[in-house]
């Protein structure tokens, strides 16, 4: 069964999310800093991309108005977000101090 996103934001899991659009250049160069943010963190993060184009919903409700926008959610609350590319040690220094 498929979880809802509600489900996964909510968990007690450090959540990472990633909105972004295939088309958008930026977002292709976050993909690869994100896999080293998960290898080097394992379950310490979860990361969830949200395609915008498919999800408006979710881009609206979290009020996305560029991409790449990434949000942290710790127990379903949004602690953190950014808009564009950051560095891998930046994100991993975000998550690690809201783990």
């Amino acid at each position: 069964m498929k979880s809802s996103f509600k489900d996964i934001i909510t968990s007690e899991d450090v959540v990472l999310v990633d909105f972004f659009g295939t088309w958008c250049g930026p977002c292709q160069a976050l993909m690869p800093i994100l896999k080293d943010v998960k290898a080097q963190l394992g379950d310490a993060v979860k990361i969830v991309k949200v395609d915008i184009d498919k999800n408006q919903e979710l881009a609206t409700k979290y009020q996305v108005r560029s991409v790449p926008t990434m949000i942290l959610f710790k127990d379903g609350v949004p602690k953190w977000r950014q808009s564009g590319v950051l560095q891998k040690s930046d994100i991993v220094n975000v998550i690690e101090s809201h783990s």
